[in-house]
C-alpha cells in the first residue's frame, strides 16, 4: 500500500498532467514590476502559468520574455492570447479574455486565431474553444480549468444563502475601506464555518487550486487551523486594507468576468496597441526551468520562479540544487530572481546560493504588503552579487 503522502502526490501529479489548471495568474504583477525594474534590454525567464503576467511585463518593453511550463495547456492558453492580440480588435479580445465568453467564439477561432497557433496549441483549442462560448452551467472561461471549477463551486455555495449573497455583492461593490470592513466582517462570521473548514482542509480541493502536498504541509505546520485559518487571515488583510475596486483577482471569480475598469493591465484598451506591436517578444516552451537552461543557455536578467521550489525542496532536493546551479550559471551581477512560498520563511536555499545571491528582505516585505492576492506567505527577491 502506498503511503498517504505518496497517494496525495500521485493525485496531484495526475491532475496537473491532464488538466488546464490556471485560467488566470494568481501572482500580482503590479508587485512584480515594482520589484523587478524591467528595462529595455531585460531578458526574462519565467514560468508561464496563465500568461497574464508575461503580458504585464511586456508593457515594460523588455528585449525578450521566455515562458516555460511543464503543462503544455498553460502554454496553449498564452499562445491563444498571443494570437488574439495579433488578429483581433480590442472589443473581440476583451470578449474572450475580459468577459470570458463570446457567442461567436468558435467562428472567430476558426477564421482568425487557429492558423496562428502552433500545432500543440491548435490541437488543444480545437477541442476546448467551447470554454469561451458562454454555454452550459459554467458559462465563463474563468470557471473552466481546475481552479475555475473550484471558484465556481465555492462562489455558488456562498450564494445559496440570501444574506451571504447580499453581503458578498455589497463587499465587491464597496466604495470605501470602512464599507469593506463592515461587509467582510459580516461574511467572515458565516463563511468560515465547519463545512468550509472541511472543504478547504481537503487535499483534493487544494489540488484543484494547484497547491501540492508539501505546500499544504507547510501551511498546516504554521497554522493550527490549517488552510482555512491561512485563507481567513489572508482575506482579512486583503479585504480590509486594500481597495476592492482594484482587486480584479477576486472580482473575476465572484462575477465570472472582468470589467473594463477592474481587469489586468493587458486587457486595458489603452495598452492594446502596444501589446499588439510587441507580442513577438514572448516565446513559450514546454519544459522545466533546468531543461530550458540546458538547451537555451544565455545571460538572463530576470527569473520568475513562482512557488515551484517549495515542491522541489520537498520532493527533489537534488533537482533544486541543479536548478539553482543553472540559474546562476546563466546570470550576471545584478540578475534578479523572484520567487514565492507557502512558508513564512524559506530554509531550503543551498549554501552556494546564500553565498552568491543577496536577498532584499526589506524591499520585498514592503511590496508584499501591497499584494492583492495574498495566497503566498512570503516573497523573495534575490539579486546576484
Amino acid at each position: 500500500m502506498p503511503s498517504k503522502s505518496k497517494l496525495k502526490n500521485w493525485i496531484f501529479s495526475k491532475t496537473h498532467q491532464s488538466k488546464l489548471i490556471y485560467n488566470t495568474c494568481w501572482e500580482d504583477p503590479r508587485c512584480d514590476r515594482m520589484l523587478m525594474d524591467i528595462q529595455e534590454d531585460s531578458k526574462i525567464l519565467m514560468i508561464t502559468s496563465a500568461g497574464c503576467n508575461a503580458l504585464a511585463y511586456l508593457l515594460d518593453t523588455p528585449a525578450e520574455i521566455h515562458c516555460v511550463d511543464m503543462n503544455y495547456r498553460q502554454n496553449a492558453l498564452l499562445e491563444l492570447k498571443k494570437a488574439g492580440l495579433r488578429a483581433l480588435d480590442h472589443e473581440q479580445f476583451f470578449c474572450f479574455f475580459g468577459e470570458g465568453r463570446c457567442q461567436q467564439a468558435r467562428l472567430i477561432y476558426q477564421s482568425k486565431l487557429r492558423s496562428l497557433l502552433r500545432e500543440d496549441a491548435r490541437k488543444y483549442w480545437d477541442k476546448h474553444i467551447k470554454y469561451f462560448n458562454g454555454k452550459g452551467l459554467r458559462k465563463s472561461f474563468y470557471y473552466r480549468g481546475t481552479s475555475g471549477l473550484l471558484a465556481y463551486s465555492v462562489t455558488n455555495l456562498m450564494k445559496l444563502k440570501k444574506q451571504m449573497r447580499s453581503n458578498l455583492e455589497y463587499l465587491f461593490n464597496a466604495v470605501s475601506l470602512e464599507e469593506q470592513k463592515r461587509y467582510f466582517s459580516a461574511l467572515e462570521n458565516t463563511v468560515f464555518n465547519r463545512f468550509v473548514r472541511m472543504l478547504l482542509n481537503n487535499h483534493y480541493t487544494m489540488t484543484l487550486a494547484g497547491v501540492p502536498v508539501n505546500q499544504q504541509n507547510l501551511i498546516n505546520e504554521t497554522y493550527e487551523g490549517g488552510t482555512m485559518e491561512y485563507i481567513q487571515e489572508s482575506f482579512k488583510k486583503i479585504f480590509t486594507t486594500l481597495n476592492i475596486s482594484e482587486n480584479y483577482f477576486y472580482q473575476v471569480y465572484v462575477k465570472g468576468a472582468y470589467t473594463p475598469d477592474c481587469c489586468p493591465e493587458y486587457l486595458k484598451a489603452y495598452n492594446f496597441d502596444q501589446l499588439k506591436s510587441t507580442i513577438g517578444t514572448i516565446q513559450t516552451y514546454t519544459s522545466t526551468i533546468s531543461d530550458h537552461l540546458k538547451n537555451n543557455p544565455g545571460t538572463y536578467s530576470h527569473f520568475v520562479l513562482l512557488d515551484h521550489q517549495d515542491w522541489l525542496a520537498a520532493n527533489h532536493p537534488e533537482a533544486l540544487k541543479e536548478e539553482w546551479s543553472l540559474i546562476l550559471k546563466n546570470s550576471k551581477p545584478g540578475t534578479k530572481i523572484l520567487l514565492r512560498s507557502a512558508a513564512k520563511e524559506i530554509d531550503f536555499f543551498p549554501d552556494f546560493v546564500k553565498e552568491q545571491v543577496y536577498f532584499d528582505e526589506q524591499r520585498t516585505n514592503e511590496v508584499h504588503d501591497l499584494d492583492r492576492v495574498g495566497t503566498y506567505a512570503s516573497v523573495y527577491l534575490g539579486i546576484v552579487k
